[in-house]
């Protein structure tokens, strides 16, 4: 972690100094900019270990269930529509991350260029159409946890879309290496997971006059409970990958923060609610948890 701490600092102090050197070559960076680049280089390094910090406090946050979906309880103040909530909380990580991103001095590059639109198709999908697609008539989240939710897409996006658009290098060559090609591959894999998964349960729902839950079966389901959130987890990996950077891992720490520990308390819960529930079944990787 001391060596994470001093090449962020190295990074920036290297910016700035290659800032500097474009204005008094002329390059035309006025002051305002220069002023910008310095203090985007001292919040960028604590703003990813702020996200460190973050997963810490996730884990062990998460080992109370987040009270939404079939865990929604009292005592978390006033609530807002479900579909409403999710497209509110996951909204920053499209729109910070355009925004970001498109101040960037790479942002014109292929590489960055390919990683922002594989970020938002898998942001889109999130915010614009699993929310429609949702059974969630009379169901309700509470607002404290949109906002947190909020807060955090809105931290990670900043740190995503500042470390590929202006912080990290990419060149064309990159597209072509084997940890590009493998996160990738990792990426498509689990995002077609994820929603293949999201489909299976929103079926199982589609009778508007029996919204009763059920066992979920088929492929993954057969192996474990949430084979959604081990599609998200895959994904997000294969994403630290083809960044191959501390924003990207930071990311793949947190999505594994909350779904892990969420996805033992879905899998006691069918445990609990279904008496012929699959006792083979793991809840989140097949044959081991």
């Amino acid at each position: 972690m001391v060596y994470l701490n001093v090449w962020l600092f190295q990074q920036a102090s290297l910016r700035s100094q290659l800032r500097q050197e474009s204005v008094w070559a002329g390059a035309g960076m006025g002051i305002e900019e220069e002023v910008v680049e310095l203090r985007d280089g001292y919040v960028f390094p604590f703003a990813l270990w702020g996200m460190f910090v973050v997963v810490v406090l996730i884990y062990f946050g998460t080992r109370v269930s987040a009270p939404f979906g079939r865990h929604i309880r009292k005592g978390w103040g006033p609530s807002m529509s479900v579909r409403e909530a999710w497209i509110v909380m996951q909204s920053p990580a499209l729109f910070v991350l355009a925004v970001v991103y498109h101040h960037g001095q790479h942002h014109l590059a292929t590489v960055p260029h390919l990683l922002l639109r594989l970020f938002q198709l898998h942001y889109i999908n999130r915010c614009l159409i699993y929310p429609f697609r949702m059974r969630s008539e009379g169901k309700a989240m509470p607002i404290l946890v949109c906002v947190l939710f909020g807060l955090f897409n809105a931290h990670n996006a900043y740190l995503q879309a500042r470390w590929i658009s202006h912080y990290g290098t990419y060149p064309t060559s990159w597209l072509r290496s084997p940890q590009f090609v493998l996160g990738v591959a990792l990426f498509f894999l689990g995002l077609g997971i994820n929603i293949w998964a999201d489909s299976v349960l929103l079926n199982l729902r589609a009778d508007k006059h029996d919204r009763s839950y059920r066992i979920p079966r088929g492929f993954l389901f057969e192996y474990v409970s949430c084979p959604n959130y081990l599609g998200e987890i895959v994904e997000w990996f294969g994403w630290a990958l083809m960044t191959n950077s501390f924003a990207g891992l930071a990311f793949f720490l947190a999505v594994c923060a909350i779904l892990v520990p969420r996805a033992a308390v879905h899998h006691q819960w069918y445990l609990k609610k279904f008496s012929n529930y699959p006792a083979s079944r793991k809840a989140l990787i097949p044959f081991l948890y």
